[in-house]
């Protein structure tokens, strides 16, 4: 039995596969997106959300495209 932070068994609910079998994160999801940060609006830890790195890189990126379309803020004056 392990003990740590991140659970393996856990299925991350914002990964996404295309039809090549990749795993992608949507930026699209918004309501998805905005389970991964804080009130605030800043992306939460890998140790809080229990991703590996490759993983935390896909969340970041699709945060930063959805704030750049428009999809959600930068900064907590909306959310």
């Amino acid at each position: 039995m392990a003990r740590g932070y991140g659970s393996e068994s856990r299925k991350s609910a914002y990964l996404k596969t295309d039809t090549r079998g990749r795993s992608y994160v949507d930026y699209r999801s918004v309501d998805e997106l905005r389970r991964l940060m804080t009130p605030n609006g800043k992306i939460y830890s890998r140790k809080r959300l229990g991703t590996s790195a490759s993983e935390q890189r896909m969340v970041a990126q699709a945060v930063k495209r959805a704030r750049f379309m428009g999809l959600l803020p930068y900064t907590s004056a909306t959310l």
